[in-house]
């Protein structure tokens, strides 16, 4: 199982899309996925549905003596192929639980790791702060994909992202690859043309070399989620750029056998 985690230090850039557009893409090519909401707003679980009241068993159990599996906590989407870990309220509680139960820092990752054998990937929509949850998924990911708004203040965002991979990477003691997605891009303004330009000439390896552009069918995470994507949102600008973003996933990262080219 190929485990990404979908995170930026900034809200507002596109992680839960690009998450659930990721892994429903990668579903219709017969890959068995795991969406992991990983974010106590919970915008991805509210995608599917799923209330927050009563709380819905879901990532919170992975963190419990004894911990949950996969298998118990996580539930089926309309989407064939997509499974859904929902996020819960409580999960905000986790950084002061940590203070007193150190072996915290790695429950995702063991509770993603017997559950292994079930799923091709699993695709982790990381909250936007710097805390348990989040170094929980860079601990346990194999690609780290960070969706950067092309704006002059997300950069210091990705910046910050960067640092961070490279502070959990050091501690892990194994590489974790990290690749930047444009993501929101508006050709008609300046300052996203000029963005776009300075991400490229910071980052050259690690940036996309186009862009998600700025595309109001893609704003409805509700519909996204359908069993079935309207024919406007799968005829649009950013359904048609996140194909080809995943292609570019692809090739970057190690591949399961027997997955379609």
């Amino acid at each position: 199982m190929q485990v990404w985690a979908i995170a930026n230090q900034k809200g507002g850039v596109g992680k839960t899309t690009t998450t659930l557009l990721l892994g429903r893409l990668l579903a219709s090519r017969g890959q068995r996925v795991l969406l992991a909401d990983l974010d106590p707003h919970a915008s991805l679980t509210r995608a599917f549905g799923i209330p927050g009241e009563p709380p819905p068993a879901g990532t919170l159990d992975l963190f419990e003596q004894p911990p949950k599996a996969v298998a118990e906590v996580s539930r089926l989407t309309p989407i064939a192929g997509l499974r859904l870990l929902p996020a819960q309220a409580g999960m905000a509680t986790l950084e002061r639980r940590s203070a007193t139960a150190p072996g915290l820092g790695l429950a995702l990752g063991q509770g993603l790791a017997a559950a292994a054998a079930d799923y091709d990937y699993a695709l982790l929509d990381c909250p936007p702060t710097l805390g348990l949850l989040m170094v929980n998924a860079l601990a346990a990911a194999d690609q780290l994909v960070i969706p950067t708004q092309t704006e002059p203040l997300a950069l210091h965002g990705m910046e910050g992202m960067l640092r961070t991979a490279q502070m959990v990477e050091r501690s892990r003691k194994r590489a974790l690859p990290a690749r930047i997605l444009p993501t929101l891009f508006d050709r008609r303004t300046r300052a996203c043309t000029e963005t776009l330009d300075r991400l490229r000439e910071a980052q050259p390896e690690r940036t996309w070399v186009q862009a998600v552009p700025l595309d109001t069918r893609l704003r409805d995470a509700a519909e996204l989620a359908r069993a079935e994507l309207p024919a406007e949102v799968l005829q649009s600008r950013g359904y048609d750029a996140y194909q080809r973003a995943l292609a570019w996933l692809l090739r970057e990262a190690p591949q399961p056998e027997g997955l379609p080219a």
